[in-house]
């Protein structure tokens, strides 16, 4: 038996499973809208999507080829 056996295991870093809180506006997330607290920051959350503010980091697309089959 080594000294380390009686240490208790090592906390990960990160928040709390019970403190979790909004990306949106901060204030604790609500079940109901995971990971959101309410309806209005799920509906930000949305807008800044479909308007384009996030982004997913990918490749250039290709253009298709023109084919002329007609």
């Amino acid at each position: 038996m080594t000294a380390n056996d009686n240490e208790s295991p090592v906390e990960r870093p990160g928040p709390a499973k019970g403190r979790r809180i909004c990306p949106i506006c901060g204030k604790p997330r609500s079940a109901a809208y995971d990971p959101f607290c309410s309806k209005r920051c799920a509906d930000v959350d949305l807008h800044r999507w479909l308007k384009g503010t996030y982004v997913i980091p990918g490749g250039s697309a290709k253009p298709e080829p023109d084919g002329g089959d007609a």
